[in-house]
């Protein structure tokens, strides 16, 4: 179960997407959790994490592999690891069925050879920068990169309050990547700190993407809160 070629693309233009991140989900009941949202997902999100560029621990290309099996949705893999693994990961992820794989801008010393070889492997290249790491060093990547996150909070934590600088970083990713010269589109998201009372900031401040956690998954009415984040 694979998205067309052209997901990117096809994504929409005239409202938030929706990308649900699989960390969020009943772990012990994924396919099933998966399944109730899947009416409301447009991008799964999967986060991994060595436990050294991020404190977190997290997801591996089986569990890629097996989101591959059982949904049709463009699945986006944030690779939170150091630069020695980088490359392998790439290999590796690729390999389980990944949509679009984003290093970090602070790969520095792997960044051009990570974006060649997702090249290579017809995978689409994100970039996703830290809170505390001027958006300026997106600069040089900006045309190569199909998707540009900001995070909003400390790298690998939940549960975090948004950081007061959220607002004029997308603006300033926003403008870099109309600057880029890019022929492509280029897909602005937010991750971390996603609150009722946040969402709506980062949505006026140029995020076409915010990933979902608790906020969905724990929605008491998933439909409702999905028709609210559109409207936005």
């Amino acid at each position: 179960m694979t998205p067309a070629k052209s997901w990117i693309d096809d994504l929409p233009k005239d409202r938030l997407i929706a990308e649900f991140s699989v960390w969020s989900a009943d772990l012990m009941r994924l396919a099933d959790d998966l399944a109730r949202v899947d009416p409301h997902v447009d991008v799964l999100h999967v986060d991994v994490a060595d436990g050294h560029f991020a404190p977190a621990l997290l997801f591996f290309p089986d569990l890629v592999a097996g989101l591959r099996k059982v949904s049709a949705r463009p699945i986006h893999v944030h690779l939170m690891v150091a630069d020695a693994v980088v490359l392998s990961q790439i290999e590796q992820f690729a390999d389980a069925g990944s949509d679009l794989i984003s290093i970090h801008v602070e790969n520095e010393g792997v960044a051009d050879a990570a974006l060649d070889l997702l090249d290579r492997r017809g995978v689409a290249a994100g970039m996703v920068l830290r809170v505390e790491t001027p958006v300026e060093r997106l600069r040089r990547h900006a045309a190569r990169l199909r998707f540009v996150t900001l995070l909003g909070t400390a790298i690998g934590v939940k549960g975090q309050g948004l950081d007061e600088t959220a607002g004029t970083r997308l603006q300033e990713a926003r403008q870099i990547i109309a600057e880029s010269g890019a022929d492509h589109r280029i897909v602005l998201a937010a991750d971390g700190g996603i609150r009722e009372h946040t969402v709506p900031l980062l949505r006026r401040s140029g995020a076409e993407t915010v990933v979902l956690g608790s906020l969905a998954f724990n929605a008491p009415s998933l439909a409702e809160r999905m028709a609210w984040l559109h409207a936005l």
